[in-house]
């Protein structure tokens, strides 16, 4: 890949992302305030893609979904449920390998395994 190609890539993602931006703080409260709290969440907690593309992806379809709800007048509770932090880390797993949390799991797995004599 160019490097004019990587600098129109990084270039378009920025773009996207704060489009993304623009797009969840025209929402209403609380969704404004939840969608902001599942992505504080999901930017810290290592659950989120390291592809950049999927990363603006995952965050896109987050705030069609918040969109939405607000629309048809949903409830947050009834959009996030119970646990709002299984619904984001399920949320993200539809969008990644599971972010470097997954693989530093499978390493430190493969590696103990390895040891152990039980990897293939």
């Amino acid at each position: 890949m160019s490097l004019s190609n990587i600098a129109a890539k990084i270039i378009g993602e920025k773009k996207r992302w704060r489009a993304y931006k623009a797009r969840t703080k025209t929402l209403p409260q609380p969704y404004r305030a939840t969608v902001d709290a599942v992505e504080r969440y999901l930017m810290n907690s290592g659950e989120t893609p390291t592809d950049g593309r999927q990363l603006v992806l995952l965050f896109e379809d987050l705030a069609d979904l918040f969109e939405s709800a607000a629309a048809d007048g949903t409830p947050v509770r009834d959009l996030v449920g119970a646990d709002p932090v299984e619904f984001a880390e399920t949320f993200a797993r539809t969008y990644s390998d599971g972010g470097w949390i997954a693989k530093e799991r499978a390493r430190l797995t493969r590696t103990i395994d390895d040891l152990a004599g039980d990897g293939s």
